[in-house]
């Protein structure tokens, strides 16, 4: 099936018309993993429908702070000290992911870190729909050793010049994402196209650490873990659609939404509530603003038949959360 796709891929004959008009193939170094690091360079290899490249853009940026780990990405703070401010290229910036697919590689990564700059900058970047090259991979079957970008290119014969530079980077992944989209078009897949929310609530909290360096947890997730205290109450099963959220009711959350996600968990967690990290039978809710997404969560609450409600709804539960049973403890 895998050397069907591939040799299909050089010239499909149909190409899909649900698949986007345009991609924006996009890298973003930053001063760490963290959701108070800031982006340090940025870089977009604008492509047409098919992965043919446009143009390119790229741009060193000001962090106002330390530079992180410069041994990966070579930015320095004299590099960085003249260089513009986020909200001083914001405007090329969207000019260049404009009405496209966001394209990366450990997409929500990449997302988030644009989403929080444009927050700062008090703007919006012009983005609807994002597209990981890691989730791509998995669907095409792609026998990779693992889920780097190294791997990816090496597997399409693209070479590597300078690994954590925004601008190869971004070079490598625009050659790579070619003929995977056209491995895809040939064996019609679905693209695993994800929502994209910017953030309109959100807050930096300070590091309490020098960053050691990325560690290669990028390409597994940027959300670093949260210590939570243990929900004093016991779970009262599934949320019934149209009732009250109850004390002890375990929700879990998927996706991009507008109020940053550590809020969303903190003011559920006030509430008295349980947030569960994965989706369970156990699950009383899940809130997610994509539900036709093919994230692990929203799957598993339709095999469950486990209850859906969306960021907007989730918000008006919270304001008026069942108390839990009293018991004798």
């Amino acid at each position: 099936m895998l050397e069907d796709l591939t040799t299909a891929a050089s010239s499909p004959t149909a190409w899909p018309a649900a698949y986007p008009r345009g991609y924006a193939v996009v890298d973003v170094e930053t001063t760490g993993l963290a959701r108070d690091d800031r982006i340090i360079s940025a870089a977009v290899y604008r492509l047409d429908a098919r992965g043919e490249v446009e143009d390119h853009w790229y741009t060193v940026v000001n962090p106002e702070r330390d530079p992180g780990p410069v041994w990966i990405h070579g930015l320095t703070s004299e590099v960085l000290e003249g260089a513009p401010l986020f909200q001083d290229v914001a405007a090329e910036f969207a000019a260049r992911l404009e009405g496209r697919v966001l394209v990366a590689h450990n997409a929500v990564f990449d997302w988030q870190m644009i989403a929080r700059e444009y927050a700062r900058a008090r703007g919006e970047a012009p983005v609807k729909q994002r597209l990981c090259t890691i989730a791509l991979s998995k669907e095409l079957g792609l026998p990779l050793p693992n889920h780097k970008l190294e791997s990816l290119a090496a597997h399409f014969g693209v070479v590597q010049r300078r690994a954590h530079h925004a601008l190869d980077d971004a070079r490598v992944l625009a050659e790579a994402f070619r003929p995977s989209l056209r491995a895809a078009a040939a064996g019609g897949l679905r693209l695993p196209l994800h929502e994209c929310r910017p953030l309109t609530e959100w807050t930096d909290r300070p590091r309490v650490a020098q960053h050691a360096g990325y560690g290669g947890s990028r390409a597994s997730g940027w959300r670093p873990s949260r210590k939570r205290p243990a929900c004093p109450y016991p779970n009262p099963g599934r949320y019934a659609p149209g009732g009250r959220l109850k004390q002890g009711m375990r929700v879990a959350f998927s996706g991009d939404t507008s109020v940053e996600r550590d809020l969303l968990e903190d003011r559920a967690t006030e509430a008295g509530l349980h947030v569960a990290t994965s989706l369970s039978r156990l699950t009383s809710l899940l809130v997610t603003n994509d539900p036709g997404s093919g994230t692990s969560k929203v799957v598993k609450a339709r095999q469950y038949g486990t209850p859906v409600v969306d960021e907007a709804a989730f918000g008006q539960l919270l304001g008026d959360v069942e108390p839990a049973d009293r018991t004798d403890g």
